[in-house]
């Protein structure tokens, strides 16, 4: 006799629950679906829808000082009574000062980004009563930041929007989740449906983050510019910036191809030639580089010149085919996760 779907449906979910117990648990939230920090993105609204649908909502700090930050998470907090947390970049000038900002306004969980966060942060984060999550691009870093005292990891793959490392989230997974029992370990990179999510659920991984999706949503307030050129794109739109010269390093970033990407290189080889002719010294050539983009994120998702500004996405960009409430987005990932669940466990012939 065939189960009924209801109760198929209800054993599938209840499955999926269990396998992102730790993930929900250490989030305080209904799904282990955590936002990744988008900067122009990530701020108040999104940041509360995601928490608003059972996910986790998490603030983009990046350049943001401190007063301008205590506003942000004030102004987010008054829109959800649910848990969400700060992204912090490591090398900001004024860490220590962001730290306490998160501290006093009772964040539950900072997220340190942008290198190996030093130990007197993490330390004043877990002394505040705070939990600390961090960026593992290999399990030697991973252990490492275990040892530090961080709470939760996570690991991204090179399939992300943003800036991203070498090692796709493929090979990141088998090489860490292994080994990394301690803490909760989410995964990042290139994740677009519940399928691809529960894959990691069952390697390990307590829940996965999540950023191109989100940064396309209805409640994104990015123009609609950008929001369209998500829609349009192909995963293997999104590429990652290209570096002509080892002597002029170019952290990669992956975004849409567009005339800035392509003007980009126009102008590496440009400054490269004006360097070995004398006219720039080598510091000032790298510097003239790595201020080509400046501002360039703003135009593209605030102003929505998408074609000259930098369209950060990750390649499960191509998944998306419309904009979508964050709510119908989190939603439909888990639904996908437990149709999975529930074709497995279906009888043969039955689907």
């Amino acid at each position: 006799m065939k189960m009924d779907d209801t109760a198929q449906r209800a054993a599938a979910r209840a499955r999926l629950d269990r396998l992102w117990a730790d993930g929900t648990a250490f989030l305080g939230t209904e799904f282990a679906i955590l936002a990744g920090a988008m900067s122009w993105v990530s701020e108040r609204n999104l940041v509360s829808a995601i928490s608003n649908a059972g996910g986790f909502g998490v603030l983009a700090c990046g350049a943001m000082e401190p007063d301008r930050l205590a506003e942000e998470i004030a102004a987010t907090k008054a829109l959800t009574t649910r848990p969400f947390g700060v992204n912090l970049i490591t090398m900001h000038p004024r860490l220590d000062d962001l730290v306490r900002v998160c501290i006093e306004a009772g964040v539950t969980h900072v997220v340190l980004a942008g290198g190996v966060p030093p130990g007197p942060a993490i330390r004043a984060i877990k002394d505040g009563g705070a939990k600390v999550m961090a960026f593992a691009p290999a399990l030697v870093l991973a252990k490492r930041l275990v040892r530090l005292g961080v709470d939760a990891l996570v690991i991204e793959g090179a399939e992300a929007g943003g800036h991203v490392g070498p090692v796709s989230l493929t090979v990141l997974a088998q090489e860490v989740l292994p080994f990394i029992r301690s803490v909760p370990v989410f995964v990042a990179g290139g994740l677009g449906r519940g399928e691809a999510i529960l894959s990691y659920l069952e390697q390990g991984a307590a829940g996965a983050q999540l950023g191109t999706r989100f940064a396309a949503s209805e409640e994104s307030i990015a123009h609609e510019r950008f929001k369209a050129a998500f829609v349009r794109a192909n995963a293997r739109d999104a590429v990652t910036s290209v570096q002509l010269d080892e002597r002029f390093p170019v952290i990669p970033v992956r975004g849409l191809s567009n005339a800035g990407g392509r003007r980009f290189l126009q102008h590496q080889a440009e400054t490269i030639q004006r360097f070995l002719s004398g006219e720039l010294t080598r510091e000032q050539a790298q510097l003239d580089i790595e201020h080509f983009w400046a501002g360039s994120l703003r135009r593209a998702v605030i102003e929505g010149d998408v074609e000259n500004g930098s369209v950060m996405a990750g390649q499960s960009v191509g998944m998306i085919s419309a904009v979508q409430p964050v709510a119908s987005i989190i939603a439909e990932l888990v639904d996908q996760a437990v149709d999975a669940l529930v074709r497995r466990e279906a009888p043969a012939g039955e689907s």
